[in-house]
């Protein structure tokens, strides 16, 4: 499962990052780790939670299009290994 939260351009993706865990763990149970994504355009950033007692989450670090070497290919690639673990889970 991947959950994605958009933000506009003038708040840090960061700023979307309370709203998202809350839609993470919100995720019926039967889902140990759910995977998400937040972005404002030009910036994103991963997150991973693992459920549990306590629930665990990390995040990658921010990626951004205004980068010298373009990191939305970074970005695509990251949601393309997602893409495959969703639909090994199935």
């Amino acid at each position: 499962m991947t959950v994605i939260e958009s933000k506009q351009v003038a708040y840090s993706v960061e700023a979307g990052l309370d709203q998202i865990l809350a839609y993470m763990l919100a995720v019926p149970q039967s889902q140990e780790e759910v995977f998400g994504m937040i972005t404002s355009g030009g910036s994103f950033i991963f997150i991973k939670l693992v459920k549990g007692n306590p629930p665990r989450y990390a995040t990658s670090d921010i990626f951004d299009v205004r980068n010298r070497g373009n990191e939305l290919y970074n970005v695509l690639r990251i949601l393309k290994c997602i893409s495959q673990l969703a639909r090994s889970e199935q």
